[in-house]
């Protein structure tokens, strides 16, 4: 950590200096405010520890002139002449503490470690959200389908509102990947993300997780504590499995969304609601409703934006993409070094219907980079289940390997073009194993320039 100790009196420079540099701090002095600046522009420096009375420019103006320039430095102001108001001057042009002259060293270090520390916590939380958004990001959603592409576009359309959103789809599908999606392009974004999975909270713990308690509600209830809703105030509340909730639970929801208010367990404050929710179901929400499981009122307050996300066997046009981003994914994780998967082994894993979805596709990549022994996945490291899908083609297209090194776009025209081959240019046919009509094939054709070798 870069401090710059900006004072006139040498006795305190000196001091100063030598005690935080023994402690492991960049240490640069300057006796006026003028010079202070000028070494601030040069040098940027993390903190600084400015004397109230300089010559010149004092330490009021210096402390606005230095956040002017570096919004993220700490200023501690020092000063022999402390009163009330110097010290709301200094706390309101952005001062991080306030001391008075003489001080105890041990008092300085004391402060300067208190910043320190609030100011690695807080390029943590950037690094932290500068990961979700990289990790949510749509270039790792992949899907090039045109079912996927249109959930790209929705999201997009949407994200920058407060409407509730509910996501319907299988195990696996990837429905919180969506939710965490939509919040990373939010104006909700720097505030918080949470879940609540409400089939893994038993019935009589989901209102107080939900909604918080006070201290004696109940047996246990040493403390107050907040609930989920407070918990993602100005946020984005995600309630994955949302039919799970019992119905005493979806009542209490309701009302909720209606008032835009509740109040904790065991309390009689009312508390305002700021909060985005996300609802998600692996179920059919509109039987769970006409079977009487899921209440009508709330399916359609929560069903203002509806997002219906294919099983993969619906969208097998996206698996070598998926395929690529994981071999991608865990390779950096595991260390080895896969250039990519067998023709005939992406053959089989197109063909395989995935009943567990892109989750399921993820596991057997990462499954495949562990045990595999060859440069590429290849048919032996599938899993069974996989490899007896051999039985249902005719026969094994010609052997072709797809690299880690290619995009997407090239992988996608080696595939098409390997299956044009294989079934001699018959359109109907090679449409039918891509699981894309003749429309969409002529399109990709056209898009990539595939060409008919001649013989």
């Amino acid at each position: 950590m870069r401090i710059l100790i900006i004072d006139d009196e040498a006795i305190i420079r000196e001091t100063l200096s030598d005690w935080l540099e023994r402690e492991g701090y960049i240490i640069e002095t300057a006796t006026t405010g003028e010079e202070g600046i000028k070494k601030e522009i040069k040098n940027k420096f993390d903190m600084a520890i400015v004397d109230l009375r300089l010559p010149g420019m004092d330490g009021i103006e210096i402390i606005h002139k230095l956040k002017e320039m570096s919004p993220n430095i700490s200023v501690i102001m020092i000063t022999a002449y402390a009163t009330i108001e110097t010290a709301v001057s200094a706390m309101k042009e952005g001062a991080s503490d306030y001391l008075t002259k003489p001080f105890n060293l041990e008092e300085i270090s004391l402060v300067v470690k208190r910043i320190a520390e609030h100011q690695r916590l807080i390029a943590e939380n950037v690094l932290l959200r500068k990961q979700l958004q990289e990790r949510y990001s749509f270039k790792n959603i992949v899907g090039k389908s045109p079912k996927m592409r249109k959930i790209f576009e929705l999201i997009e359309s949407i994200a920058d509102s407060d409407s509730t959103v509910l996501i319907q789809g299988g195990s696996g599908t990837g429905k919180e990947v969506i939710a965490r999606a939509i919040h990373q392009r939010s104006l909700r974004v720097n505030n918080p993300f949470v879940t609540v999975n409400c089939a893994a909270i038993p019935d009589n713990l989901l209102e107080s997780e939900l909604f918080g308690y006070n201290k004696g509600a109940f047996t246990g209830a040493l403390q107050d504590k907040k609930g989920r809703f407070e918990l993602a105030n100005k946020g984005t509340l995600f309630l994955d499995e949302i039919t799970d909730m019992s119905p005493a639970a979806q009542i209490d929801l309701l009302r909720v969304l209606q008032e835009r208010e509740f109040r904790r367990v065991g309390g009689s404050k009312l508390i305002p609601l700021d909060v985005r929710i996300i609802a998600a179901s692996n179920k059919n929400i509109e039987k769970e409703v006409a079977n009487n499981n899921f209440r009508e009122d709330l399916y359609y307050r929560l069903d203002v934006i509806s997002i219906y996300l294919p099983p993969l066997k619906e969208r097998k046009e996206d698996i070598p993409f998926l395929i690529t981003h994981f071999l991608k994914k865990y390779s950096k994780k595991t260390k080895r070094e896969i250039k990519g998967v067998s023709k005939e082994a992406l053959v089989l894993l197109i063909r395989y219907d995935w009943p567990g979805n892109v989750r399921e596709l993820e596991n057997m990549v990462e499954r495949a980079i562990v045990l595999g022994k060859e440069e590429f996945i290849i048919p032996n490291d599938l899993p069974e289940r996989i490899k007896k899908t051999s039985s249902k083609q005719e026969h094994v297209l010609p052997s072709t390997r797809y690299s880690l090194g290619k995009s997407l776009e090239e992988i996608e025209k080696e595939h098409i073009t390997s299956i044009l081959q294989e079934t001699n240019w018959n359109f109907s046919q090679t449409a039918k194993i891509l699981k894309i009509t003749r429309t969409t094939l002529y399109n990709k054709i056209k898009k990539y320039r595939i060409k008919r070798l001649k013989n």
